[in-house]
């Protein structure tokens, strides 16, 4: 019953963001093919699985297969920029003002039709419609998890080498100030591989045993 009740949920959500996507001109792929899945009869497991609602993981299922991507290169991401919380209202220790899932920048919630005051409030189930929304215009180009956390982090950087430079000190001082903590090797430049090895390891540590589901 419990199960049901779960994919019953995932499926009103679906036309719930179906709708409110489409009022944003943003149209929502309905196929069988991209639904939540039932977890009994579908029992995938994915990192952080077991950290999170089974609507939550239906919900992440969907939009990684809409998106044609992991969803365990998903979730990597946002236990990194959620730290490891999952949470809608989870906000940057920073002051930057970004909030949620993947940390929502005001300006960029503005772009969604939305604001990080309203993201906050929603639960994490329901922010999932945004990250889909964040997320689409890239869809068919998240080619692996650099794809995916470029998308969050520099989307200028989506389809590039791990060797491509995003912050360079000479050329962008202010830029490269504000990221110099990604430069591992202290070279003056932020690449693409120094700012997934933390990711990495987020993708590693939910493939664990206890946190896998």
């Amino acid at each position: 019953m419990a199960v049901l009740a779960s994919i019953n949920s995932a499926i009103a959500w679906l036309e719930k963001a179906k709708q409110e996507l489409q009022a944003q001109e943003v149209v929502v792929s309905t196929t069988p093919q991209s639904r939540p899945t039932d977890q009994e009869n579908n029992p995938v497991q994915i990192a952080w699985g077991s950290k999170v609602s089974p609507v939550f993981k239906a919900r992440i299922l969907w939009t990684a297969d809409a998106l044609g991507c992991d969803p365990n290169w998903l979730m990597a991401c946002i236990a990194w920029e959620s730290g490891e919380t999952f949470r809608a209202d989870v906000t940057n220790m920073a002051g930057s003002g970004a909030t949620g899932l993947i940390q929502f920048m005001p300006s960029t919630a503005k772009n969604l039709g939305t604001t990080t005051s309203k993201l906050a409030a929603m639960t994490a189930e329901d922010q999932i419609r945004f990250v889909y929304a964040y997320f689409r215009p890239y869809a068919g180009r998240l080619s692996n998890i650099g794809d995916v956390y470029m998308t969050i982090l520099w989307p200028k950087a989506v389809g590039h080498p791990d060797h491509f430079v995003l912050f360079d000190r000479s050329k962008a001082p202010t830029a490269f100030r504000q990221n110099a903590g990604l430069d591992l090797n202290h070279d003056g430049l932020v690449t693409r591989a120094e700012c997934l090895v933390k990711i990495n390891e987020k993708l590693a540590k939910g493939l664990l045993p206890q946190n896998i589901g």
